[in-house]
């Protein structure tokens, strides 16, 4: 069985997260959607809290689930017996530091291989900061994230 880990924090989980996470659906038996608790981002949602958007944003696919953790993601790949590693890019300056990561990770797990994926080009240009800076200043974010992200952002930046 091939077990894929898309790791990230995903403060918000955003559509082109949700575009990857529907590509690897269909590329592997399974897909967990490893949400880092990553304190040192200082995330603007709890971690369970983005545990259940992940699982909102991911309810139509049957091989998907969402599992939150705060150890070394070599460790959780192990414990999760994932083969894969799912990361995304979107754009070259994304490259340098996700090639570090896949080279540390293959120290760290030789037995686990990282696979880069883009998202649809109408995606590419999303970002978790940017769309929590556009719903900060109260702009339109429908276009970027699931309906119950936007809704959770919204109360929890305005209220």
């Amino acid at each position: 069985m091939n077990r894929a880990l898309y790791p990230g924090t995903f403060d918000p989980i955003t559509k082109g997260h949700g575009d990857l996470i529907e590509r690897a659906a269909r590329l592997f038996d399974e897909v967990v959607i490893a949400v880092a608790a990553n304190p040192k981002k200082n995330p603007l949602f709890s971690l369970e809290q983005r545990v259940e958007l992940a699982r909102a944003v991911s309810a139509h696919l049957p091989n998907v689930r969402v599992v939150g953790f705060s150890n070394l993601l070599a460790h959780f790949a192990h414990e999760q017996r994932a083969n894969v590693l799912i990361r995304g890019l979107r754009a070259v300056s994304d490259f340098e530091y996700e090639f570090q990561l896949a080279n540390m990770n293959r120290q760290l797990a030789p037995q686990v291989e990282s696979l880069f994926l883009t998202p649809s080009e109408n995606y590419s240009y999303i970002s978790s900061t940017l769309v929590r800076e556009v719903a900060a200043l109260k702009g339109d974010i429908g276009k970027f994230v699931h309906p119950a992200v936007a809704e959770a952002l919204y109360q929890r930046l305005h209220g």
